[in-house]
């Protein structure tokens, strides 16, 4: 939800309007839809970095606004935490540049806002969740002076009516109480956005959608959360209950939750945006003045703004973006499951891996999700999230098989293919999933390189929980900017 909102509270007809404008917006995508009126000749990918904030011992800075400011590149935002910002990398056509066009891009752009950090006292981080956050960091005084973040905070709470009961059992156990959303800050994610025509949405959604579990798997990068040590992705039990607005007697009564993978294989992508308006009660509802039929029926294109806001309020894991570019409307699906981090070399093979390997499924004759079910897909999130690289998966025509094999044997191959679909000859891709095959042949990842090296420190040092993960983040630091891939890092 990157749109700046007034303070103010909502009225019963503020929502009642907001319904019936939701269904307007609604009504007038399907006639869009029918009437075949999206961009679909230069499809585009892109590219969205959550980041933390530290000071140089390692240790949050709540310095986001003084940092945005020191930066002064629209391309920066604030996020919901005071120690998070965010990047958005303009899109570009995925083959443009030639092979080292998008790294040299986005290298810059972080040396440029770390530069500018440094001045107000702060420093830049991709990792998934910091581990050197407290309890305290994440409380009423660490969300962002925004007056968005206050309001869709107000309005989870007065959904659920009761404080966020947070439980994560790991090598250690989680439990803890917020009376704010700002523990989902801690949660910081690479999103891969890829721009597709309407008619083959639901082909690349559903994609997706059977990947998630073996993409969380490769790229686990986030073991510790408040101090203690827990999943080897522990950004998607901590993201699931951070936003969530029922009290328990309304999860046993099956009501969805707005942190959510879906419920079945799709048919289009109307679908998606059909539930978000069947299932999920609006929390901001906030009218724009634009008539989205009217508008059509001038000839001109809507911005359908209730429709986009409410879907931002739902944090489906592969979610549907419609957005109007250049005065010409498009669809995309925004791939949200991964952590950010460790590295600009590591992201982009993650995001290689993802586009060829999507690109690969779509175009088989007999697709993956008509052999797999899709609570199969979703358990597949909930093992990889657990056991990150070293987790065992269901394919199908393989069965239950360590990750790493599944990669290595079955969709490094499909990855390439999609790539060499997509115009990426090999000399680009092969360096990029030559980081993926390492990762399996080595069985590291970024998850398994932090425990490791939480470990060394603590067994050589004796130094103190906290401690050692402060001096592991540190070390952390130093890697990252080397930009060598993470199945590299040493731990002595």
């Amino acid at each position: 939800m990157g749109r700046d909102v007034p303070e103010l509270v909502f009225t019963r007809e503020d929502r009642r309007r907001y319904r019936i404008k939701m269904q307007e917006c609604l009504d007038a995508f399907a006639q869009m839809l029918r009437e075949s009126r999206f961009e679909t000749e230069r499809p585009q990918v892109g590219l969205e970095i959550e980041l933390n904030l530290v000071d140089g011992r390692a240790e949050p800075a709540m310095r986001n606004a003084d940092a945005l400011e020191a930066i002064a590149d629209p391309a920066w935002s604030t996020e919901l935490g005071r120690f998070n910002l965010e990047i958005n990398i303009p899109p570009r056509r995925l083959t443009a540049g030639g092979p080292d066009a998008w790294e040299t891009e986005i290298r810059a752009a972080l040396n440029h806002a770390e530069d500018s950090a440094r001045s107000v006292g702060a420093h830049l981080i991709m990792i998934g969740i910091l581990p050197t956050l407290r309890r305290a960091d994440v409380d009423e005084a660490g969300l962002s002076e925004n007056p968005r973040y206050r309001l869709l905070n107000d309005q989870v709470f007065a959904a659920r009516g009761e404080d966020l009961r947070i439980e994560v059992d790991g090598v250690d156990r989680l439990r803890t109480y917020a009376d704010t959303i700002t523990p989902e800050a801690a949660c910081t994610s690479t999103q891969f956005h890829l721009q597709v025509s309407p008619e083959d949405f639901a082909g690349y959604w559903n994609a997706a959608q059977a990947i998630a579990g073996v993409q969380v798997a490769l790229a686990a990068n986030a073991p510790f959360v408040l101090g203690k040590e827990l999943w080897h992705e522990s950004r998607v039990p901590l993201f699931e209950q951070a936003t969530d607005t029922r009290p328990q007697e309304i999860k046993a009564q099956g009501v969805r939750p707005r942190v959510w993978f879906g419920e079945r294989w799709i048919n289009s992508v109307f679908d998606l945006f059909e539930e978000n308006l069947r299932y999920f009660p609006a929390l901001l509802p906030l009218c724009d003045e634009q008539d989205p039929i009217e508008t059509l029926d001038r000839g001109d294109i809507p911005d359908l703004g209730e429709l986009t806001l409410h879907n931002g309020t739902i944090y489906r894991w592969n979610r549907p973006v419609y957005a109007v570019s250049h005065d010409k409307p498009h669809v995309r699906v925004e791939n949200r499951v991964l952590p950010a981090g460790p590295t600009v070399a590591d992201t982009l093979a993650n995001g290689a891996f993802y586009y060829g390997l999507t690109r690969a499924l779509v175009e088989e004759d007999r697709p993956v999700w008509s052999r797999m079910s899709f609570s199969v897909a979703e358990d597949n999130l909930h093992t990889a999230a657990r056991h990150g690289i070293e987790a065992r998966l269901y394919w199908p025509g393989v069965g239950e098989v360590p990750v790493a094999e599944l990669v290595l044997r079955r969709l490094l191959p499909l990855a390439h293919r999609g790539l060499e679909l997509s115009g990426m000859d090999a000399a680009w891709r092969e360096p990029l999933l030559g980081i993926i095959e390492q990762r399996c042949v080595t069985v590291r990842n970024g998850a398994v390189w932090q425990k490791e090296m939480f470990h060394h420190i603590d067994a050589t040092t004796h130094a103190g929980r906290h401690e050692c993960l402060r001096r592991m983040t540190q070390q952390y630091m130093e890697y990252m900017h080397l930009n060598a891939p993470v199945h590299t890092w040493p731990v002595d």
